[in-house]
């Protein structure tokens, strides 16, 4: 079961500028970069409260990022929930009919194992399942 919303997902295309806008929005520093080579990005992340901001900008133009600019431009891109045991939870939804993108769990930002609920079993919202501290 969830604990916390862990973080929002934005995609950007210029993670510089990106960086910049949210630190003058946020009053606060990006906690610094990190390149996911298995989802095709470089992430910066915006510690608000408890929860953060992640922007994502991409590495590889097949990338879901990628894509996702491509589409439907900068934004929110995903809702990332903080879950104690993600492979159970992964079985748990899959025996109450949710899909997932990809392989699930499968190695995330900042060490930590995600899974992706695919948005047509989620209300149209693409939401990433996440355990581990970062």
């Amino acid at each position: 079961m969830a604990s916390r919303i862990d973080h929002l997902g934005i995609a950007v295309r210029d993670l510089e500028a990106s960086e910049a806008l949210f630190g003058a929005l946020l009053g606060t520093e990006s906690q610094g970069r990190e390149v996911v080579e298995t989802e095709g990005v470089e992430v910066s992340f915006f510690q608000v409260g408890e929860s953060r901001f992640e922007l994502l900008r991409p590495t590889k133009p097949e990338s879901a990022i990628a894509r996702h600019l491509e589409k439907r431009g900068e934004g929110i891109h995903h809702v990332c929930l903080k879950v104690d045991d993600i492979a159970a939870e992964v079985a748990r939804l899959r025996e109450a009919g949710f899909q997932f993108v990809g392989e699930a769990p499968r190695p995330g930002a900042g060490g930590c194992q995600v899974a992706f609920l695919h948005p047509k079993s989620a209300g149209g919202i693409l939401v990433e399942l996440s355990q581990g501290e970062h």
